[in-house]
């Protein structure tokens, strides 16, 4: 479907109050056509309306006009560089960007991933960055709490009395 058509029906949809179709119609234009920066600012448009600053900021990122307080969501949401080379779905070289400042942005977070990982990262391969999206997840390094053997131990006594439960009924079934 050509670019044009898929736009009129993102506006039909938004039109018609059908927005998470609207953007899942422009996620899809943003991953085929990545350098566009118009279709960029149409789907953060998008994300405001759902209050989702994070997205919004996303997605504006490569703007001078951005909003520094959905950057700033973006940027603690993606908090490593290679979370933000993946979040901001870019395919080829900087140069390939629309403008300047788009450009610098794109070469800040790529410099900043190779930094960070200390060898070179690629928009291209993503597996040059992959290293750099492991979970930075607080929760996985802490030992359990009491509440959360109380849970665990709550759920296997609910599974093993429901199997009990079903074990007596074909013991019964047979008798």
């Amino acid at each position: 479907m050509p670019l044009s058509e898929t736009l009129a029906r993102v506006d039909a949809d938004l039109a018609a109050g059908r927005v998470p179709l609207a953007r899942q119609r422009l996620r899809g234009l943003v991953s085929s056509f990545p350098y566009d920066l118009t279709l960029r600012r149409r789907l953060a448009e998008v994300y405001r309306l759902y209050g989702d600053a994070a997205e919004a900021g996303r997605w504006m990122y490569l703007e001078e006009d951005r909003d520094a307080a959905e950057t700033a969501a973006f940027e603690a949401r993606y908090g490593s560089p290679a979370w933000r080379m993946k979040a901001l779905a870019w395919r080829g070289p900087e140069a390939m960007a629309a403008n300047a400042f788009a450009e610098r942005q794109l070469v800040a977070v790529r410099t900043a991933c190779a930094e960070e990982l200390g060898r070179a990262v690629d928009w291209d391969d993503p597996d040059s960055y992959q290293d750099g999206l492991e979970e930075d997840s607080e929760d996985a390094a802490q030992p359990w709490s009491v509440r959360d053997v109380l849970v665990g131990g709550g759920c296997l006594v609910v599974v093993l009395v429901f199997l009990a439960i079903w074990v007596n009924g074909v013991v019964a079934l047979f008798d």
